[in-house]
């Protein structure tokens, strides 16, 4: 099958005009996103209108013009999201706010669970704090905590402080970099059954209930998907960019896709600074000059390129970084180790994007979410 791109598809979505509307839907700029992989699109639209039979048909005709005039083999996807109108007062509606004295707030994304998200997470704030910034991270993992057996503070319990008059918990510290998790409030045996709105509200506490001090960097290691966690937290605070964890692996770049998708919606708009790809190839002892790309070579750095984003770069499949996590000495503590190294120019790429983000674009907004009789609706 003829390998088609961004251009060929945004030349099919010139033909096409949402009712209602005098301009192609490219040209009004309805079209606000759009990616290829392999036979793969995803296509996000805005629209002025609720309408369910015109969305219903705008989403027919952008899949039957590509199938028509790119690919007859192209599975599309298309998300639409409704402008609606400016309200002047709502008294539903709840506004995230800056944590005062944290300069950088980072979050470490993933769609699939299980390619090391946490891990990266770990050994990024301990190189970051090696290299002389100020760092802190919440795990916001609420249903599968592992940040505090990673840092080797399982055991640990914050502590009550007084900060101006009011009770607020000390954040776990350990190797330079604080710590709070729900992970410090549950049984190592026992399972988080919570709702959205009660998983939510605890987040909340350790994110403004907490004495988190200066910080250089927060770094937020997200569940995986792309669910009602990920809202609360953009929601409850101004992310300064995401960073997307994912193996080569065609299944979980599929489910990174949508990850980045989900932050470069409209409605969200949150900078992805890039992609580190996890597990890119193993080298045995035995045979230090041999590569074997177990889940695949590169998929990682090809959906960067695709979605025109940076690639921050790769980590091998090495025993001794599941080990390090296991035993809660992470790897990048491993002084003059290759490892080691690995982990600065990941880490010297992430503070880069950083800075270039935070020199070229207006700070990002905490999202908008109007609660209405129990559902949420992104603004």
């Amino acid at each position: 099958m003829k390998k088609f791109n961004k251009n060929d598809i945004l030349s099919a979505l010139e033909t096409i005009t949402i009712a209602g509307e005098g301009e192609n839907m490219v040209a009004s700029g309805a079209v606000t996103n759009v990616m290829t992989f392999a036979d793969e699109v995803v296509v996000d639209i805005t629209m002025a209108t609720p309408a369910m039979h015109i969305k219903k048909r705008a989403e027919a005709d952008i899949i039957k013009t590509i199938q028509e005039k790119v690919s007859v083999k192209a599975k599309v996807q298309v998300n639409i999201t409704v402008k609606a109108p400016a309200k002047p007062s709502n008294p539903n509606l709840i506004k995230g706010k800056p944590i005062p004295g944290i300069k950088n707030i980072i979050a470490v994304a993933s769609g699939k669970g299980g390619v090391g998200k946490s891990t990266v997470t770990a050994n990024l704030a301990i190189t970051l704090s090696k290299m002389g910034f100020k760092v802190g991270v919440l795990d916001a993992d609420i249903y599968g905590p592992s940040i505090p057996i990673m840092f080797d503070v399982a055991n640990e319990r914050p502590l009550s402080v007084n900060v101006e008059g009011k009770s607020k918990m000390k954040p776990v510290e350990n190797y330079g970099v604080k710590v709070l998790s729900i992970g410090f409030f549950t049984k190592p045996d026992q399972a988080v059954i919570w709702r959205g709105p009660m998983a939510s509200k605890a987040l909340n506490q350790l994110i403004f209930d907490a004495a988190w001090g200066e910080l250089d960097f927060m770094l937020l290691d997200l569940p995986p998907g792309t669910g009602d966690i990920h809202l609360s937290i953009m929601q409850s605070l101004p992310i300064t960019g995401a960073v997307v964890v994912s193996t080569p692996q065609a299944v979980a770049l599929a489910d990174a896709k949508k990850g980045v998708a989900m932050f470069q919606q409209q409605s969200i708009d949150v900078p992805v600074l890039g992609i580190i790809e996890n597990m890119a190839y193993f080298i045995p002892a035995e045979l230090p000059d041999n590569k074997y790309f177990i889940f695949g070579k590169q998929g990682a750095k090809h959906l960067a390129d695709d979605s025109k984003i940076p690639f921050l770069g790769e980590l091998p499949l090495i025993q001794s970084i599941r080990e390090a996590g296991d035993v809660g000495h992470p790897a990048a503590l491993q002084e003059g180790t290759a490892i080691e190294e690995i982990f600065i120019e990941i880490t010297k790429n992430v503070v880069s994007e950083t800075v270039k983000r935070n020199k070229t674009l207006p700070a990002t907004q905490a999202i908008q979410i109007t609660t209405m009789a129990g559902c949420s609706e992104v603004k």
